[in-house]
């Protein structure tokens, strides 16, 4: 059997991790680490170092080249079938690694409950087959190092939050009913499609690194100075990661 730990690593930071998450990884058998090109080499840097840092026995450490997903106009589509072939990678480094069974680690971006597939993909190996229990370590997320790092709460007083994407907010707008919105994945400026009055914007880029990036005010006039800022950090990099956080004003003016 395979006893599958998703762990959540925070946004990158070592010293995100829980000691929880520290357990688990010196109790594996086995870590994959996934390699994502070049232009995201930080990203694998970041779990070796994690690893370097907080290992203390024999646990190995193998590193596999992660699927590339397709950019074709099916959004969904495409998610699904990269699913599938990240699904086949984990499959052919388990059948190598951990014929036998054994416990097995992954290293997870923030929380794996939160716009992560990763639990999905696990459910892939246990359709395929494989006799497989998950278990998951909660990370912290990339919404509370956001929230933290402006010393902000993320709710109004007693006020509900939405949580979105880049592409929905693209595509449909402001939601109904929200006040308050944190915007994920955005792989763009999604923000820039709103009409900007009486909303405020905080947002963060490579949050809790070296080289994170930091902005907030009104909508109208920090919404360019992000988009020009993402940019230039984004071709100085080759990547980039950000989540930003906006609020409509209400109408009791908080």
């Amino acid at each position: 059997m395979i006893d599958l730990h998703l762990i959540g690593i925070g946004t990158g930071n070592p010293d995100h991790l829980t000691a929880q998450a520290v357990a688990a990884m010196n109790q594996a058998d086995l870590i994959l680490l996934p390699r994502k090109g070049q232009a995201k080499s930080d990203l694998i840097d970041l779990r070796r170092e994690i690893c370097a840092q907080v290992l203390t026995g024999p646990t190995r450490i193998v590193e596999f080249d992660l699927p590339v997903r397709g950019d074709g106009a099916a959004y969904l589509d495409d998610v699904n079938a990269w699913h599938d072939a990240i699904a086949d990678a984990w499959q052919a480094q388990v059948a190598e690694h951990l014929p036998e069974g054994g416990k097995l680690a992954l290293l997870v971006w923030g929380d794996p409950s939160l716009y992560d597939s990763s639990l999905r993909i696990a459910e892939r190996l246990r359709d395929a087959g494989i006799d497989i229990a998950v278990r998951v370590v909660p990370g912290i997320t990339s919404i509370q190092v956001l929230t933290a790092a402006h010393a902000m709460p993320l709710n109004p007083l007693a006020g509900p939050v939405t949580i979105t994407t880049g592409r929905l907010l693209r595509a449909h707008g402001w939601p109904t009913g929200a006040d308050t919105i944190v915007v994920m994945l955005d792989g763009g400026c999604a923000f820039e499609g709103l009409a900007p009055q009486g909303i405020t914007i905080w947002w963060g880029a490579y949050l809790g690194m070296a080289h994170e990036a930091l902005e907030q005010g009104p909508l109208a006039e920090t919404g360019p100075r992000i988009a020009l800022r993402r940019a230039e950090l984004r071709a100085r990099h080759g990547w980039i990661m950000d989540v930003y956080l906006m609020r409509r004003e209400l109408a009791d003016g908080t």
